[in-house]
């Protein structure tokens, strides 16, 4: 057999073919762009890639253009964690030398040694690669909306209280469309102070509210005429510049978000897993997009729901060495999958008699904390979940939580 190891960069990337025994057969030096790719799918076919026998590359990456291109036909592509190279390369120097040719030499040989112990990228569907962009892109533009509201938050403090204490009542506050638009309009306390009635049911209605005007407009008045400490009058202009600023980036960030939420709606349902999916409780659309982003639809990407649960993070890890033993929670982990597995728990509970049960047994009778049962709870359903996957089946509350189910018809008795 004959493995590839590529070392890649922004620009030009080294590829190292070795044998069974360990011979380089050959090495080469490639550009990044479609002359480069060609010098490369020549070299394997020069040494053997067949579409029936095709040569397994080992990269440090699972994106970009070059991993298409690898990916394309029955070509398995290992992508190796850089930390794990690095550990890889001391076993072929003790004197620290480090190199392109010589590292992808080393991706190489991992393949050679040790392709058991890694797993290759998944043979996931086209429109399942499509929703994980989607998806994680939704999440990222969510994490991205509440780090701009925080820093808008934090700056409003620092001159300008009546505008937090004026939102406060509004679910998402700084991230409504009228908190933004009362901000254009009065981006200081004393231009808030002086806007009338009028002004300020304009400023509601430009944002889209329909319902509650005159009230909400008159509440808002009163706040913004309210006794409250200054910054000099220079300071406060400056100020508010900067949150003018701040507030055309957090504008930008609630509308990508929101585009990329009608997205995902609209391509996660097209998903053949889609029904199974959203049959769990606590699993909506936008975090059902997440799950399936995370885990895929290669229904032999796992041996079995240990190793899902365990890429989940949801199973614990035993370290043990000599006379000490201790179980703790997994720190190495899909961290995506791990945070919509926290929010999956978190929605189940309210949503099913039996993950309830069973979240109050593991608090009650086995003396968890709220996170440690809602992990347990996690790791029992994306089982459930793995089970359903590979049946094609859909859940079923009292094959789930037969004991939950049992409760529940005693108590309703």
């Amino acid at each position: 057999m004959i493995y590839c190891g590529i070392d890649w960069a922004e620009r030009t990337h080294d590829v190292a073919l070795v044998d069974d025994s360990g011979q380089l057969l050959a090495k080469r030096h490639v550009t990044d762009d479609a002359a480069g790719y060609k010098i490369l799918l020549d070299l394997l076919v020069e040494h053997g890639d067949t579409e029936e026998n095709p040569i397994s590359v080992a990269i440090e990456t699972s994106r970009g253009l070059l991993v298409a291109v690898l990916r394309a036909g029955k070509r398995q592509v290992f992508a190796i964690n850089p930390m794990a190279a690095a550990r890889y390369r001391d076993r072929h120097s003790v004197s620290r030398k480090k190199s392109d040719p010589g590292d992808a030499l080393v991706l190489a040989n991992i393949l050679r040694t040790d392709m058991h112990a890694h797993r290759p990228l998944p043979n996931d569907s086209d429109l399942g690669r499509a929703i994980a962009v989607l998806a994680r892109a939704q999440q990222d533009s969510l994490w991205n909306r509440q780090q701009l509201s925080n820093q808008l938050r934090s700056l409003l403090r620092e001159y300008y209280p009546a505008a937090l204490a004026a939102f406060e009542p509004w679910r998402n506050g700084l991230c409504r469309p009228e908190a933004r638009e009362l901000l254009k309009a009065a981006p200081t306390p004393a231009r808030a102070a002086a806007l009338t009635r009028t002004q300020l049911e304009a400023a509601l209605k430009r944002a889209g509210r329909k319902r509650g005007i005159t009230a909400e407009a008159e509440r808002l008045r009163d706040v913004f005429r309210g006794d409250y400490a200054h910054q000099p009058p220079l300071v406060e202009e400056a100020l508010g510049k900067q949150m003018l600023a701040l507030l055309f980036q957090l504008e930008a960030a609630c509308t990508a978000a929101d585009d990329l939420t009608e997205a995902v709606e609209e391509a996660f349902p097209q998903h053949p897993d889609a029904e199974i999916i959203l049959s769990f409780p606590g699993l909506g659309i936008q975090l059902g997009a997440r799950v399936l982003a995370e885990i895929g639809d290669d229904r032999s990407r796992f041996a079995d729901a240990r190793g899902l649960k365990a890429y989940a993070g949801a199973s614990p890890i035993t370290r043990a060495s000599g006379k000490k033993s201790s179980i703790t929670r997994r720190w190495v982990k899909n961290d995506r999958l791990n945070h919509a597995g926290y929010l999956w728990a978190f929605s189940a509970i309210t949503a099913s008699a039996g993950a309830k049960t069973h979240y109050r047994r593991r608090c009650d009778d086995h003396g968890d904390w709220h996170a440690a049962a809602q992990r347990n709870l996690f790791n029992r359903m994306i089982g459930q979940l793995y089970h359903c996957l590979q049946h094609n089946r859909t859940y079923d509350e009292t094959v789930a939580f037969p004991e939950g189910s049992v409760a529940s018809q005693t108590a309703a008795a």
